[in-house]
């Protein structure tokens, strides 16, 4: 019998160094005496093809003799890592692994972390439990991954063939919920059974502020909770709220299913049933969601909303909303019916998608009532707005040379009071890049001619003005006007003198109008009939503009040693000429009685979409001049003694104009205008106002007369206009934008209340962007800070244009929110209108949070919107219909 070099034998098999001593010495013996026994070291990695055989004395093989032994299987499938702080010990008797302290194993496709490991590869378990500390109490609890899978218990006995598992007090993550169970057993990859489990949404699982707890439960990750007999544990308090069963869905992908309606009434109404509907995971990339409301005395509304996104290239929303309101009864006097409708669309094309072209669109329109007559309103405060805007646009650039741009838009209008709609319905731009016909190859431009440049730009539109009651109906469309105007700017710049900048221009512009006008008097109505045309019709217009500004900087100078060492003014100065002919070879004569001697002169392209050619010669001096003022100071809080800059005032301008083809008044009145920032530019202030060099008569029109020959001053304002904004806060933190209430038609701030969706109360009536990082004792009131925040809005109009001598509006807005405590936060929305002598929009907040739970109240004491609304219920959206909704709806004005 002859032995065998080892080497012959175990030529691909992977030994890593034994990190002990004590491995080093069982491998010794474990390798010269038994030659059963398997070899494997502290990290042992077996790949597919490599699997380790039984070591032992080998006879010379004989071809004629057939092997009958039956081959043993490896003891382990895969690849094993694993490690521990203090020691890793191998009993080859008991076959087992023992790791200790911060233990770490790595098989197949689980991991498992502990304080302890213990893994007995014969019977093919793994088992892990904690540790305990110095003071006895238990620390580094296992944690226990498979794919997606994290579960943290106290202790585990896994079956690494099974891939069945016994938990003792295991913690996991599915969702939004967080679950507890004193027994778990895990029967297969897809089901678990549990005993004893606690399921909330408390982030704190070890003691939430309430749970439900489940006496038996199948569990079936990512797909579904089926629950026995459940009942609600509030503080530790079990109370009687409860079911027999309960089904959760636990899916992470969209999933189908009805959507809860909410129940309640008020007074014109009567009992309803709110936000009821269905919900459609259409696919990864799309849903909808249809909901509903029924009133018992008739009134119903209908809404349909649905979100779309697709990464690195779109994202957007759409919302439908439809109500058919009924106010009181049949054959009482206040009944009144009317069917409101809003349609608002929002689409962003990620900058990724395409380089050279974007699609874009912002829609809200629908019944100029919408926000007024709504019952299931959206925003309070959106009912205060006056106007509805929508736009859509696609933009197209041509890397051609020169470069072309092109865009397609269709915009949207709408005044809320007087319901007039105005709509562009699409408009065509396009422009040839700006061409310099004398300018170098090298491309450097300087003097008149190499400077000259020119463009061309090309306008449609197909322009729509309506009602909203004539909204999408056939006449709509009838009076629709249809125009192209084309424009050709000429320009070129220089220097002169150094120190002046001279820029000088030509445009000549040309109208294609498809709707104009005729004028005759009418005998048989005996009046002046203006009718409409149709057909093709061309003017062509062209004028010529010149301008000269220089930039003068002035330093004034007080002293090193004093608090204001200098100040600085930078005035820009500016004097422009134009000038444009008489086009009145485009006019026309009517008769305006029936004698016929007596006419009036008007072109057929007024009211055009492009305007109408002028008649009168105008040759004009145009001057202005801007202001900066800048002040150099010693900061205080510099310890080093350094300067800073503070901006005294951002600009100050002063414009107006001399006619010098007018037979009078030929100046136009000066108008002043400014704006600064105080107080750390936490204050923004602007101010502007009008002044006429010329008196006015009896009658209040302007005469050929200055005013300071008239026994006045050398200027006679005739308006002024100031507003102040404030906001302040204990932070000095910068106040957001309320997204929510710009989607539906309000302002960006709270001037004019927050937003109120009735269709999730859940929703954070305040900023919570400092979620998370809250004190830990969040239940106790604060002791020397009161987190605030305010914001101010002062505007004030003054009117003399007829010697009226009064202030047309002057009104004060505020809002601001206190945070009483960590989780109690009030808030307020209010003004005085002191030209109307009255108090504005007031809106009073409420908000306590309950961590797991938000409870909020939100109240409209007076005025023609009073509302009030009182909300207390989960967050989570997972158990959003364990809620608490009660409100008062505004009384609307039909």
């Amino acid at each position: 019998m002859t032995l065998q070099k080892v080497s012959q034998i175990f030529t691909k098999i992977l030994l890593k160094a034994l990190r002990t001593k004590l491995f080093y010495i069982v491998f010794s013996v474990i390798f010269l005496t038994i030659g059963t026994t398997h070899v494997f070291s502290q990290e042992i990695k077996i790949t597919d093809t490599i699997k380790i055989e039984s070591l032992s004395l080998i006879k010379p093989k004989d071809s004629t003799a057939i092997d009958s032994t039956k081959k043993k299987k490896p003891f382990l499938d895969g690849v094993v890592n694993m490690k521990a702080k203090d020691y890793e010990k191998l009993d080859q008797k008991k076959k087992q692994i023992t790791l200790y302290n911060e233990a770490e194993i790595y098989y197949t496709d689980f991991e498992l972390k502990a304080g302890k490991i213990v893994m007995d590869y014969e019977k093919n378990l793994v088992y892990a439990g904690r540790l305990k500390d110095s003071t006895g109490k238990y620390i580094q609890r296992p944690v226990f991954t498979q794919g997606s899978n994290v579960v943290e218990p106290d202790s585990i006995v896994f079956h690494t063939k099974t891939k069945k598992a016994l938990v003792w007090n295991s913690r996991t993550k599915q969702g939004e919920l967080n679950i507890k169970a004193e027994i778990s057993k895990r029967e297969n990859d897809s089901v678990y059974f549990m005993k004893n489990a606690r399921l909330t949404t408390s982030k704190n699982i070890e003691d939430p502020e309430y749970y439900f707890l489940v006496r038996k439960v199948k569990f079936v990750p990512k797909k579904k909770v089926v629950a026995g007999l459940t009942n609600m544990v509030i503080a530790d308090v079990p109370t009687p709220i409860g079911l027999p069963f309960a089904y959760f869905p636990m899916t992470e992908e969209s999933t189908s299913g009805f959507i809860l309606p909410t129940p309640g009434q008020n007074n014109r109404q009567g009992y309803f049933l709110q936000n009821g509907g269905y919900y459609f995971a259409l696919s990864d990339y799309y849903d909808l969601a249809v909901l509903g409301d029924y009133y018992t005395n008739g009134s119903y509304g209908l809404r349909a909303e649905s979100s779309y996104a697709k990464r690195y290239k779109f994202s957007g929303r759409f919302n439908f909303r439809f109500e058919n309101n009924i106010q009181s009864e049949k054959g009482f006097p206040d009944y009144v019916k009317s069917k409101q409708y809003n349609i608002q669309w929002s689409h962003s094309q990620d900058a990724k998608a395409a380089a050279n072209s974007r699609f874009s669109a912002s829609v809200n329109l629908g019944s100029s009532q919408y926000y007024r007559q709504s019952i299931n309103m959206n925003n309070v405060g959106s009912s205060l707005n006056n106007n509805l805007s929508s736009s859509i646009s696609f933009s197209k650039t041509f890397q051609t040379v020169p470069q072309v741009n092109m865009s397609l838009s269709a915009t949207h209008s709408q005044n809320t009071n007087t319901e007039q709609i105005d709509m562009t319905l699409p408009t065509l731009q396009a422009s040839v890049d700006r061409i310099y016909p004398f300018a170098p190859k090298d491309g450097i431009k300087k003097g008149f001619f190499k400077n000259i440049n020119l463009q061309y730009n090309v306008r449609g539109e197909n322009r729509i003005k309506t009602a909203d009651s004539l909204f999408f109906k056939p006449q709509m469309f009838r009076d629709a006007k249809t125009g192209f105007q084309h424009s050709i700017p000429i320009n070129t710049n220089f220097k002169v003198f150094k120190y002046f900048s001279v820029s000088m221009g030509a445009a000549y512009n040309e109208v294609w109008a498809f709707n104009t006008i005729q004028k005759y008097f009418s005998t048989i109505e005996n009046k002046v009939v203006t009718e409409d045309q149709k057909g093709f019709e061309t003017f062509r217009t062209y004028n010529f503009s010149a301008g000269i500004g220089t930039t003068i900087y002035g330093t004034f100078n007080f002293g090193e040693d004093k608090k204001i060492q200098a100040i600085r003014h930078v005035m820009r100065p500016n004097v422009s000429y134009g000038y444009t002919p008489s086009f009145e070879k485009y006019y026309d004569t009517y008769a305006i009685d029936a004698t016929g001697l007596t006419t009036a002169e008007y072109t057929k392209f007024d009211g055009g979409l492009f305007g109408a050619p002028g008649k009168s010669y105008s040759n004009s001096l145009g001057f202005s001049l801007s202001n900066t003022f800048e002040a150099k100071m010693q900061d205080k809080e510099s310890k080093k003694g350094e300067t800073k800059k503070v901006m005294l005032l951002n600009n100050l301008n002063f414009s107006t104009s001399y006619n010098l083809a007018a037979d009078s008044l030929a100046w136009s009145p000066m108008r002043v205008s400014g704006g600064t920032q105080l107080f750390k530019q936490k204050m923004n202030v602007n101010f502007g106002a009008t002044l006429d060099p010329y008196a006015i008569d009896n009658s209040g029109r302007r005469i050929e007369k200055f005013n300071i020959d008239n026994g006045g001053s050398l200027f006679r304002m005739t308006s002024a206009n100031m507003t102040l904004n404030y906001s302040f806060s204990s932070t000095d933190g910068e106040k957001k934008t309320n997204k929510q209430n710009q989607q539906n038609g309000g302002t960006g701030d709270d001037l004019f209340g927050t937003s109120t969706d009735l269709s999730d109360s859940r929703q954070s009536l305040f900023d919570k962007d400092n979620e998370g990082k809250k004190e830990e004792s969040s239940n106790e009131w604060y002791n020397t800070k009161l987190p605030w925040d305010l914001r101010l809005a002062y505007s004030v109009t003054y009117n003399n244009s007829n010697r009226q001598d009064e202030i047309s509006s002057n009104s004060l807005m505020a809002s601001g929110n206190v945070e009483l405590a960590p989780r109690w936060k009030v808030g307020f929305s209010s003004g005085y209108d002191f030209k109307q002598k009255g108090v504005t929009f007031t809106q009073l907040r409420f908000e306590r949070d309950l961590e797991s739970w938000r409870m909020s109240f939100n109240w409209v004491p007076f005025g023609t919107n009073t509302y009030w609304g009182f909300f207390i219920g989960i967050t989570s959206s997972v158990l959003s219909d364990i809620k608490y909704d009660k409100r008062q709806l505004p009384d609307r004005v039909f």
